[in-house]
């Protein structure tokens, strides 16, 4: 049956393009929205850039006709922009002053027409207002993931014991069930639990290969501890694999293995002519506000955790032996030009070819803005993208709506794609314990 969907504007912030995702239902925008895109449009980074968007998008769709008409899109459905009556507002409780103007569109639209209103929101306390006015209220959902069922990229297979003693003397085996391409697998004989072999499947999807194998001193001096970083590093020194997608809670070594791969291909093999690593700059908690010193000494806060891990990988050098050019530091790889360490407000319109990027929190990025880096990859480069769905610091998604897991469901069957999902916390007993907990 068809609907009528009142859209607050924090759904267009989001999604720039949510007008058109509501298939033959018609969309009502109350106009106080266009207030707020304008008011928005000089703000920095993803709401500013988005709010000029839908902006856009609304004045192209105005040509086709009247907008407080209506005009007709998706076919059957259509778009309007509707005015707020002041008969309305004075109805409402004068404690919803904040969000009157939207909740009366949404009240009127109720009125007025015969099929279902749902007020579409992204704010949670917008939608149990509405609920409070028995107006149906939900969230935007059109890119939304069901988090408890993520593809976690690895899978254990119970086989006998014959087949892993082919899969070691062949290094190779097919399997009839269906698997996704570069999806990790642990094969478990049927008879023995403890009788495992590791293994991935290679780019095709129908046949089972051997993992890449890790020098004894480790890459740029950083062993796997577990399965799960084993499977990570294939994956992050795998050619043929263009894109990486590293999930896991604090602690668990997504950043440390994508730096110590980057650092090994860059200074070692020479696969790639540089490693540039990038992160939002978005604040966990109150923000500081402003910085004093040049662009350097103003993101320092914000790249310290990347310093970090550097100083873990080079302070476990061999000071014994000559160091190779990677082990100098990161001071010193920059100033090489092997190395560059930057905001994501620089990447748009960039085009980076025969780089390892790796894009770290990418779970505070918003599908268009991980689209926006996907997108720059040129000839020959490597993306990372590494985060935790549990700690989101921007406001305007969630654990189901972020970039970085939309990015992992949509590619899992592409050959070009890899992803891991780590679980065991190795920063230390404390660090795993917390996350555990807390």
């Amino acid at each position: 049956m068809k609907k009528t969907f009142v859209l607050d504007t924090n759904v267009l912030l989001h999604d720039p393009n949510a007008i058109l995702k509501f298939e033959d239902n018609d969309v009502v925008l109350p106009i106080t929205i266009i207030e707020e895109l304008d008011r928005l449009k000089k703000q920095p980074e993803v709401v500013g850039r988005n709010a000029r968007q839908a902006s856009r998008l609304l004045d192209d769709l105005r040509q086709q006709g009247q907008l407080t008409d209506g005009i007709t899109i998706n076919g059957y459905g259509s778009l309007r922009v509707a005015l707020c009556h002041r008969e309305t507002l004075t109805e409402l409780p004068v404690e919803l002053e904040g969000d009157n103007a939207i909740l009366a569109v949404a009240l009127e639209a109720q009125t007025k027409c015969q099929c279902s209103v749902v007020l579409v929101s992204k704010d949670t306390n917008l939608r149990i207002k509405a609920n409070a006015l028995n107006l149906a209220a939900a969230d935007y959902e059109a890119d939304k993931v069901d988090v408890d069922e993520l593809y976690t990229g690895m899978v254990d297979v119970v086989v006998d014991a014959e087949k892993i003693a082919e899969f070691f003397q062949r290094g190779k085996v097919t399997f009839e069930q269906e698997l996704f391409p570069n999806q990790a697998l642990t094969l478990v004989d049927t008879n023995n639990p403890h009788h495992t072999a590791l293994a991935v499947v290679d780019n095709v999807g129908n046949k089972v290969i051997p993992l890449t194998p890790i020098p004894q001193g480790g890459i740029s001096r950083i062993n796997a501890r577990n399965r799960e970083q084993k499977f990570a590093f294939d994956f992050l020194l795998r050619d043929s694999i263009s894109l990486v997608t590293l999930v896991g809670k604090a602690g668990t070594g997504k950043t440390l293995l994508a730096i110590a791969a980057g650092l090994h291909q860059v200074g070692d093999t020479h696969m790639y002519n540089r490693l540039l690593i990038s992160r939002p700059v978005i604040p966990m908690g109150r923000h500081i506000g402003y910085l004093p010193g040049d662009v350097k000494e103003k993101l320092t806060p914000w790249m310290q955790p990347l310093y970090d891990n550097f100083d873990l990988i080079f302070g476990t050098q061999d000071t014994s032996k000559k160091p190779t050019h990677w082990r100098r530091g990161h001071e010193e790889l920059i100033g090489m030009g092997l190395l560059q360490i930057e905001p994501l407000t620089y990447i748009r319109g960039r085009t980076i070819p025969k780089q390892f990027l790796i894009v770290d929190e990418a779970q505070n990025l918003s599908p268009h803005e991980v689209k926006t880096i996907l997108t720059r990859a040129g000839e020959g480069t490597k993306i990372v993208l590494t985060g935790d769905p549990d700690q989101i610091d921007n406001p305007y998604i969630d654990a189901a709506s972020n970039g970085l897991i939309y990015a992992v469901e949509l590619f899992k069957h592409e050959p070009l794609a890899a992803h891991i999902t780590l679980t065991k916390g190795e920063r230390s007993p404390l660090a795993e314990r917390a996350a555990i907990l807390m």
